[in-house]
């Protein structure tokens, strides 16, 4: 065997390995999100410990006392934001929201940047503990693709609380330059409620530059701030509204003995359609209708096919199977594990779109694996060189797992 051949051998061996072992340890329920969150509460403690010290809740007493260490420790505010900004989206992160994903990530940059830049002791540990936060991030980037309500809230109340701080602190730091001269917190978050407001009494105003650009970007920051918290925290329930209105029936009717069928791609479609000429009960659940005519229908849910609350909606736990078929094979999988929680004795299938993804999906413990696209390559291949095309070969191909389960039952 050839040097690269038992390379490749050994790096399969110990794929198969881990494989088993994310099995084991029930992977797919808590990875990537637990470990990610772990790292970016490190990477907060870190933020502050180095900064603040091991007593940096005095920083903040300081800074509300108005004393002249908080006139010391101007420089440390943005470690302060970017720290605290780490620990609660650390928190969002566990509900694997795009939205906690995003913020996280641009902490992670800008924490990098304020290291190198700000000349930190241990600015090289540091800023590549950071970078390897981004890398993952951005590697595990599909695994965050939800709108979660509780993470989009607490993304606007810490954009809030962030912007207050950074408005009062600096107002009160540029207090000489504003007419009359902000002396106190008090008449500090006064102002910076007014300009975060864009109200503007006028009973306050900046007369130095410095003073006009900080106004200005509270201006900028305050409309950004609240327009991109009430987009957050609005989407998400007037979207579950949205579907529940959708997905209400009247009176309400339980489901036996039907088909339930994941997924809006032409594999899944062909499937309902060909189900529904054999006279059989399909309900389709989808993540958003394509059309209007899609979303009229009766047999049609809208919702997180992975969330045991959507499965329950098209009554999955009294179907006959349930037809994982997305575009995501890594989706598919999360689909027959929630089945697996939700009703274990239901028939699951699994599609399987990319070859380098059958072993994964497999992990899932579909009842049937099945892999058209997978099997277009081979067909093909066979046709070309004049080999022959058997139905058995057809069957055992595309339907991975039923010669397995055949053999196991027999």
């Amino acid at each position: 065997m050839k040097y690269p051949q038992i390379i490749n051998s050994r790096i399969e061996r110990l794929r198969i390995k881990l494989e088993g072992v994310s099995k084991l340890l029930r992977g797919p329920v808590w990875f990537p999100q637990v470990p990610l969150a772990l790292m970016l509460w490190l990477a907060g403690f870190w933020v502050l410990q180095g900064d603040w010290g091991n007593h940096w809740f005095a920083g903040l007493r300081s800074l509300a006392n108005g004393d002249f260490y908080f006139n010391l420790q101007m420089h440390k505010l943005p470690s302060l934001f970017i720290g605290s900004g780490m620990l609660i989206m650390g928190f969002a992160l566990l509900w694997r929201s795009r939205l906690a994903w995003i913020v996280a990530l641009l902490l992670a940059v800008t924490a990098t940047t304020n290291t190198v830049l700000g000349r930190h002791a241990h600015a090289g540990p540091l800023s590549t503990y950071f970078l390897l936060i981004v890398v993952a991030l951005l590697v595990t980037w599909r695994s965050f693709d939800r709108s979660s309500v509780a993470a989009s809230t607490l993304f606007a109340v810490t954009s809030g609380l962030m912007l207050l701080l950074y408005a009062t602190f600096g107002a009160y730091y540029l207090g000489g330059g504003f007419t009359p001269p902000i002396n106190n917190l008090v008449t500090a978050l006064y102002y910076s409620m007014v300009t975060m407001s864009t109200v503007g009494y006028g009973d306050i105003v900046p007369r130095t530059d410095e003073a006009r650009l900080f106004t200005v970007s509270v201006i900028i920051l305050g409309v950004a701030v609240f327009a991109t918290s009430l987009t957050a925290v609005i989407a998400p329930l007037v979207s579950r509204s949205l579907l529940r209105i959708v997905n209400r029936r009247s009176p309400k009717m339980k489901r036996h003995h039907h088909y339930v069928v994941v997924g809006n791609t032409s594999l899944a479609i062909n499937t309902a359609q060909e189900l529904e000429k054999r006279g059989l009960v399909v309900v389709r659940i989808m993540r958003e209708a394509v059309d209007a005519a899609e979303a009229k229908g009766p047999e049609v849910v809208l919702g997180d096919p992975s969330t045991a609350e959507t499965l329950r909606q098209a009554d999955a736990e009294q179907a006959t199977a349930v037809l994982a078929m997305l575009d995501d094979d890594a989706e598919n999988a999360f689909v027959i594990l929630a089945m697996r929680e939700l009703a274990p004795g239901v028939r699951t299938v699994a599609a399987v779109n990319d070859a380098r993804q059958l072993n994964k999906v497999k992990l899932a413990q579909p009842d049937v694996v099945i892999a058209p696209q997978v099997l277009g390559g081979e067909l093909t291949a066979m046709l070309l060189a004049g080999e022959t095309i058997t139905p058995e070969f057809v069957m055992q191909h595309v339907f991975q797992s039923l010669k397995t389960k055949s053999s196991t039952d027999k």
